[in-house]
């Protein structure tokens, strides 16, 4: 009977292992693949930090998004805003992943806003920083949306695009 006993607790807790070792590799396997094929705008901020120098700019926040580009906070599922440390560098970077795809149009409406009001001030102003204005990159796809201007701005695209692959 002792054996018995024995036996079973032995099989219990092996069954208990397997399970617990099942469920841990399950679920590191959905979140892998959930973060590659979805990531928030946070995970792509981070890879866009491999590509350009964000030390210098301010990293902004939900009033900050609102400020900037008339979004409601609620819209977004995640962000990242950097904006240039004084207001006679044109540098702003933000990526922003929206709840509804069909906010998308609107949003990058507001951006596009931002972008000619931004241009205007900076025309005669300060030509250098016009220049990267002029060659900013504003796209979206699917649930997200990129804004650059930047003298990286190129390499900031390449790094959204393949965040998103």
């Amino acid at each position: 009977m002792r054996n018995l006993i024995i036996s079973f607790n032995i099989k219990s807790v092996i069954t208990i292992f397997v399970c617990t070792i099942t469920l841990v590799v399950l679920s590191g396997c959905s979140g892998k693949q959930e973060t590659s094929d979805n990531p928030s705008a946070i995970e792509i901020g981070e890879q866009i930090k491999h590509t350009t120098n964000l030390e210098e700019m301010k990293e902004g926040d939900t009033k900050k998004l609102q400020k900037l580009y008339n979004i409601n906070p609620d819209e977004v599922e995640s962000f990242v805003l950097y904006t240039a440390p004084t207001n006679i560098k044109a540098d702003e970077i933000a990526v922003i992943k929206v709840k509804e795809k069909k906010n998308v149009d609107n949003m990058k409406e507001k951006i596009s806003n931002r972008i000619e009001k931004k241009s205007k001030s900076f025309k005669d102003y300060l030509p250098e920083e016009y220049f990267l204005i002029e060659k900013h990159v504003l796209k979206t796809k699917d649930y997200y949306i990129l804004l650059a201007i930047s003298k990286d701005s190129d390499e900031i695209e390449k790094t959204f695009d393949k965040s998103l692959k």
